[in-house]
């Protein structure tokens, strides 16, 4: 329970550490902590620092030893006792600047001369110094503070983008000691940062003036506490709080206005909070990602129609979620903007299993998408799409009653379908026909198997059975490329949907199972 092999009653002789080092942010072998106490831990003699790690892997108690409780851990197992000679309080901003750029700056120049007199080499260092830097690095490098006072504007009078993620800064007052010396600071990185939040919050909205990208991914952030801080960042632009602790999201009345990017990736999020994201009113970019996402409604406005929430946002990214129903995509077709969606990793599927499938209907429900998977979507294609959309539910619209007022339900259910329609006309009867089910056991399919990555290889075409597994087509290729199937990566492109490219992720299953084609081509590439 108490670290660094300590023996019970033997006296170390430990640095004093000042009494308001409770609060402090610390590292110790690699990991960081926060301090939660300094003192005695009897019967062992001498002080000791009580911490709560960021991993709380790392710990092995709760704050509690002996039957007394000295601090207290979110975590179960989230604390230690760790002597004060373990563990390292940082260096100042320009300490961290120095010890990172110096050596750089003297290579810089050493290849700039050919002088080998080391007093000319540092003069020059210190004729150059730092002023002219844009950026400053400073990830992992345990800054803790500004240092001197004023001395960071004559420095690094110049920086625009400033890295201090992973830093040993314990509140945002030592952000705003460092930054209200940057008057140009326009990007903020401070990503792996545990900050105390500040009581006077108007008392540092000078020291972000500048400030329109700030990222806190991986902060220990709750969204009322984003919320809090907001007000210090007036003219904030670019906002990724990704991989944090929220889930409930409340409106940001007053804060956060002038945001046109945000990014909540990586929080399990509580689906109904969503749209109260909608009170941001220049919105263009949403990263809803690896959030548990499974639904979103817009109930302002009837399926076909656009609502009045998100009124600018452009892109959106949902992949990697639990959507799994189709009516979630007829209500983002109601965004009356949305140009770009990034929509992977999600439980959609169409009626034929056919993944390929899948992407068309997207394209067909989303009239406006100009990228999907940060693919453009060529005109091309889009007709293709729509074309198959319409001979695909052209029974069930003539059931519904077809014409021009089809069943309420049908319209429900297929919102643009009227749209299409009109675009290209009614189908045909004898489209109407269900397509015969894809690939006998028996077919064969021409493969061309092309290779990205080795130029001066030609492309080989082959005549396989859709039956066949990937595994026996990797053997195959090992046979042809003398390259162990165990190394080879697998993808494949139609040239029904030019720039997609698709995943064969198991050797077990077959190429009928992917859906792959008489015509497409498999992509061989190897470690």
């Amino acid at each position: 329970m108490i670290e660094n092999g300590a023996s019970m009653g033997v006296d170390h002789t430990e640095p004093e550490v000042p009494e308001h080092s409770a609060g402090r942010r610390v590292s110790c072998d690699g990991e960081r902590a926060t301090v939660r106490y300094v003192g005695p831990v009897p019967p062992t003699a001498g002080l000791w620092l009580g911490v709560e790690w960021d991993n709380p892997e790392r710990g092995k108690h709760d704050g509690s030893h002996g039957g007394v409780r000295y601090f207290t851990c979110r975590h179960p197992e989230g604390g230690s006792f760790v002597r004060p000679a373990k563990v390292s309080s940082g260096v100042d901003y320009l300490t961290a600047v120095r010890q990172v750029y110096e050596n750089q700056t003297e290579k810089v120049l050493s290849e700039e001369i050919s002088i080998s007199s080391k007093k000319l080499e540092w003069l020059g260092i210190e004729d150059r110094g730092f002023e002219s830097l844009p950026s400053v690095l400073l990830g992992r490098c345990e800054v803790n503070g500004p240092g001197a006072d004023g001395e960071i504007r004559k420095s690094t009078p110049n920086v625009q983008w400033l890295d201090m993620s992973q830093s040993l800064l314990s509140c945002w007052e030592d952000v705003s000691a460092i930054t209200q010396q940057l008057d140009g600071l326009e990007g903020l990185q401070l990503g792996n940062n545990r900050l105390r939040l500040t009581s006077d919050l108007s008392a540092h909205c000078r020291s972000f003036c500048s400030l329109k990208v700030l990222v806190l991914n991986s902060c220990d952030l709750t969204w009322p506490q984003v919320l809090q801080c907001a007000p210090m960042w007036p003219q904030l632009e670019d906002l990724s709080v990704e991989n944090n602790n929220i889930t409930e999201l409340q409106r940001p009345d007053g804060a956060l206005q002038s945001l046109r990017s945000l990014s909540v990736s990586g929080n399990p999020l509580v689906q109904r909070g969503v749209l109260r994201l909608a009170a941001l009113p220049r919105l263009e970019h949403l990263n809803l990602s690896k959030t548990g996402l499974s639904d979103i409604r817009f109930d302002d406005t009837p399926p076909g129609s656009q609502t009045v929430l998100f009124s600018a946002l452009t892109k959106l990214n949902v992949s990697d979620n639990n959507v799994s129903e189709w009516s979630v995509v007829d209500e983002l077709a109601k965004l009356p903007s949305l140009s770009h969606l990034s929509c992977r990793g999600n439980q959609l599927v169409s009626s034929d299993g056919n993944p390929k499938t899948v992407h068309q209907l997207l394209i067909a429900k989303l009239g406006r998408l100009v990228f999907l998977n940060n693919c453009e979507i060529h005109h091309k294609e889009r007709r293709g799409a729509e074309l198959d959309y319409i001979k695909m539910f052209g029974e069930e619209w003539l059931k519904a009653g077809g014409g021009s007022q089809p069943s309420t339900q049908f319209i429900g259910q297929h919102p643009r379908y009227l749209t299409l329609i009109d675009k290209y006309g009614a189908p045909e009867e004898g489209e109407l026909k269900k397509p015969e089910p894809f690939a006998l056991k028996n077919q064969l399919l021409k493969i061309t198997f092309a290779f990205p990555d080795d130029a001066d290889r030609k492309p080989i075409e082959k005549r396989v059975l859709a039956s066949m597994v990937v595994q026996k087509v990797k053997g195959l290729l090992y046979r042809l490329l003398k390259v162990p199937a165990a190394d080879l990566k697998l993808t494949y492109t139609s040239p029904k949907m030019l720039g997609t490219e698709f995943e064969i992720d198991s050797d077990l299953k077959t190429l009928q199972f992917y859906a792959i084609e008489d015509g497409d081509q498999v992509l061989v590439r190897w470690s």
